[in-house]
């Protein structure tokens, strides 16, 4: 799986941005590269674009890796990219009215939607509730906004890094992520969410403040960042304003 945005309409942690990047033997590669070089090795993969905005490049997991399943989906211009399942989908589909036969990705994408023009739950609430190994990402192309998230039993990885032009790439591939990226890529910290208008945050510790973690390679360099979770450090809750405010309730609800 592949994700890239263009720079603007994700601002990762400036942390993920590695200062030694420029100076390396290899440059970072553009968007149109890094999807040559996904397609290239991907088995009946494809992808989609967005003008100049975003892409998503999908191919089906490799017969090793069965296990970990990956979707992709598209409702109402919403898209998403889904790896890993749920234990409790049965459950999951009865809560959101969904039919018993919809699969992971139709269920994010519907709970997405619903915590965007709703927002009856905090959005930690909705991920803590799922059950299962997951990593996903959500491109709504009309709102124009990026949501991801990795499950917090650390049993999949997904990568995220910064390319030639400033745009973010999240793989679960780290070859990938690190040959287009060189040394600002990090891996996503598991039991996280990112919204592309909220930022990084833990849905396990909601009420805790992510701090950066300095990162050097065996070259000595200083590499992106890791991000985990600061116990020492608390965040302020966010009232809610009208629906298009609903994603402030990160933490807790107003």
């Amino acid at each position: 799986m592949l994700a890239i945005f263009k720079k603007g309409l994700v601002n990762p942690p400036q942390e993920l941005n590695s200062p030694a990047s420029p100076q390396a033997s290899v440059s970072p590669k553009n968007p149109e590269e890094i999807l040559k070089g996904f397609l290239s090795d991907a088995c009946n993969g494809f992808s989609i674009g967005f003008g100049d905005k975003a892409l998503l490049a999908y191919a089906p997991p490799e017969p090793s890796f069965k296990a970990h399943q990956r979707l992709f989906c598209g409702v109402n211009d919403m898209y998403c990219i889904f790896w890993g399942s749920l234990n409790n989908l049965c459950t999951l589909n009865r809560q959101y009215g969904l039919s018993k036969g919809g699969n992971e990705a139709m269920f994010v994408i519907e709970a997405y939607r619903t915590l965007r023009d709703r927002g009856p739950y905090p959005a930690h609430q909705v991920l803590k509730d799922l059950e299962g190994s997951f990593g996903f990402v959500i491109y709504d192309h009309k709102a124009e906004t990026v949501f991801t998230a990795l499950g917090a039993d650390d049993a999949l990885k997904l990568f995220w890094g910064i390319a030639a032009d400033g745009s973010v790439m999240i793989s679960d591939n780290v070859d990938l992520v690190k040959a287009s990226c060189r040394k600002s890529f990090a891996s996503f910290p598991p039991g996280c969410m990112y919204h592309s208008e909220r930022g990084l945050m833990s849905f396990e510790h909601p009420m805790n403040k992510m701090k950066a973690m300095p990162r050097i390679d065996s070259e000595g360099a200083m590499c992106g960042a890791n991000f985990m979770v600061d116990s020492y450090s608390k965040v302020n809750s966010m009232p809610r304003v009208g629906s298009e405010a609903n994603w402030a309730t990160w933490g807790q609800q107003a």
